[in-house]
């Protein structure tokens, strides 16, 4: 048994940061384990056009997965909603920990929240999970791609490229940005994407000594949640192109899960809530599909 783990990860600042915080935490666990980051250059890293046009899902993991089932890397570090639904043969989620604030975050060049936003003003960001359900709320919006690093976009803002961006407020705090931060969006505004603000280490299926060596890493009630949000993205059958939002959360024994699906000009919703005891998850996902798909979701995804 050697005592040395290597940790795959894209090459992005906020990746790099968050890599190194788990990193951290397993030296924390098992002092004496030799650690080493490996950055890796993913498609997505290496693209230009925008990630709903071009694919999306996968672009950001697919060479951190190659390179687990070659042996160069033992684990990767993935920001969750990057993450497919359906992981590639012989690998496997190894550990969730503990989930940072899922919310999205408002970053308005002159301070005003979005409320004060002035008439036909222009938006950056690339979701159009973000886009649709901006939309929703005011109609007269106009939306610019906004991609690089966190620090790129929020200097693209202040340059004036758009009156404001709508980022994630876990890539915020991770990447020490979170001043920048006009407000969050609560849930009842903005939903987040499946997984956002979790992170999850993926590793070789059946691999025991590395298994071993995250356990202490992972949150059960993190895992809970992102393995339902995952699951009702698979059960919708969504792609990358569908803009579609899901947040569970576990308090109190409980599973409660909201989830919309919007068409991008933010036209028509659907719309689900369910709560269940944690034992009973797929009947909570069943339940918020069906809901979903009642309202008209898959129609929805389908057009997109």
């Amino acid at each position: 048994m050697t005592d040395r783990l290597v940790v795959g990860t894209r090459g992005s600042l906020l990746a790099r940061a968050q890599t190194q915080w788990v990193m951290d935490r397993i030296a924390a666990a098992h002092p004496g384990l030799e650690l080493r980051m490996q950055i890796i250059s993913t498609a997505g890293d290496r693209l230009k056009g925008a990630l709903p046009e071009i694919g999306g899902k996968g672009l950001f993991t697919e060479d951190l997965e190659k390179a687990l089932l070659d042996g160069s890397i033992d684990i990767a570090v993935h920001s969750c909603k990057d993450l497919p639904t359906r992981l590639s043969d012989g690998l496997a989620l190894l550990a969730y920990p503990p989930r940072e604030d899922p919310r999205d975050a408002w970053i308005s060049a002159d301070g005003k929240p979005f409320d004060e936003l002035p008439p036909s003003s222009v938006v950056g960001t690339t979701s159009l999970r973000r886009q649709a359900q901006l939309l929703l709320r005011r109609r007269d919006l106009t939306f610019v791609q906004l991609r690089g690093n966190v620090d790129t976009r929020i200097r693209k803002v202040h340059e004036g490229q758009c009156a404001a961006a709508v980022l994630a407020m876990a890539g915020l705090i991770r990447s020490g940005l979170v001043a920048h931060v006009t407000h969050p969006f609560e849930p009842d505004v903005m939903l987040p994407a499946a997984g956002q603000g979790a992170l999850a280490i993926e590793g070789r299926a059946g691999d025991a000594r590395v298994a071993a060596y995250l356990r202490p890493l992972h949150d059960e009630p993190t895992g809970t949640a992102v393995e339902c949000e995952r699951a009702v993205l698979a059960g919708l059958n969504a792609g990358c192109r569908a803009p579609v939002a899901v947040l569970a959360t576990v308090g109190d024994g409980n599973l409660h899960c909201r989830a919309l699906v919007c068409d991008p000009r933010g036209e028509r919703v659907a719309r689900a809530q369910a709560i269940q005891p944690v034992p009973d998850s797929a009947a909570l996902i069943s339940d918020i599909v069906n809901q979903l798909n009642a309202g008209g979701a898959a129609d929805i995804i389908a057009h997109c």
